[in-house]
């Protein structure tokens, strides 16, 4: 068993977060408890309770930094060269990717079900599906409808959700998302 850390200094948020991630991906948002992670980090769980007021805001600070990476993923998007004449297709391709290469992030982020952290995760999760609408908005030449959006990110989330599991990583069934991501283009093309 390892020590218990001598004070509360040593124990900082980055380094809870760390573990909490690691054991968030592993286990699930359930199997996890503010007991196992301090166990894992040697100290008493009162001392993360100094930091966190409970396991649903440290699950939020740990879900918000997966929903960071993917709204960056989007920003590169639309820093690309060919943006917005491919951004559509870029887009949508950074979704799925991002969702097969991370998969236990994107289950953490999109399929967890929890009351007690439904309230906290929604804003990030919203905040998301803002950017990845605008980015829609802003590279479809024909005039979007709020139901298109949707409807692309639920057929976008679909076939992630699918393939969680069945393959280990995005390059995997690449071909399958193309062809994807090229029928559900169809709406948002010029008429």
């Amino acid at each position: 068993m390892t020590p218990r850390k001598s004070s509360q200094q040593e124990l900082t948020k980055e380094i809870i977060l760390q573990e909490a991630d690691k054991q968030f991906t592993e286990q699930g948002f359930s199997q996890v408890s503010m007991r196992k992670v301090a166990k894992e980090l040697g100290c008493s769980h009162g001392a993360l309770y100094y930091h966190y007021t409970n396991k649903a805001e440290l699950f939020y600070e740990v879900v918000s930094s997966y929903f960071m990476k993917l709204d960056s993923m989007v920003d590169d998007v639309r820093a690309q060269d060919d943006y917005p004449q491919e951004g559509i297709f870029n887009l949508f391709r950074c979704f799925l990717q991002f969702g097969l290469d991370h998969q236990s992030q994107y289950e953490l982020m999109f399929m967890v079900k929890n009351t007690e952290v439904d309230t906290l995760t929604k804003a990030a999760a919203n905040r998301s599906y803002d950017k990845f609408a605008q980015v829609l908005f802003e590279c479809a030449p024909a005039r979007a409808s709020i139901s298109d959006v949707y409807a692309a990110f639920v057929s976008l989330h679909g076939f992630v959700a699918h393939y969680i599991g069945r393959v280990k990583h995005f390059s995997e069934v690449e071909g399958a998302a193309q062809k994807h991501i090229l029928f559900l283009q169809k709406p948002f093309q010029a008429l």
